[in-house]
């Protein structure tokens, strides 16, 4: 279930919740009674490794082209569609 952070309005005060998604969300103090916002802030998410931006694919300098050449083959023969084949017909 998600956290949300809350903030009073008339007093201050600042929370944490724990609510699921189905829940409505808070709108009173539980300190003075006053009206809650909800606060934003950035989210958790980091991407890591290789594969996310198009250099990250590419071969090194330097390094062999020919695994690249033969990735292209096997590319161009494999998106040649096959042939239909028709029922034979009595």
């Amino acid at each position: 279930m998600p956290t949300y952070a809350y903030a009073c309005r008339s007093c201050g005060h600042q929370f944490d919740a724990v609510q699921s998604f189905a829940e409505d969300a808070l709108t009173v103090c539980p300190e003075c009674g006053g009206a809650l916002r909800k606060q934003y802030g950035s989210i958790g998410v980091t991407f890591n490794g290789s594969g996310f931006y198009r250099t990250d694919s590419r071969a090194k300098s330097g390094g062999s082209k020919d695994a690249s050449a033969s990735s292209k083959s096997d590319s161009t023969t494999s998106a040649k569609p096959a042939a239909a084949s028709t029922p034979a017909s009595n």
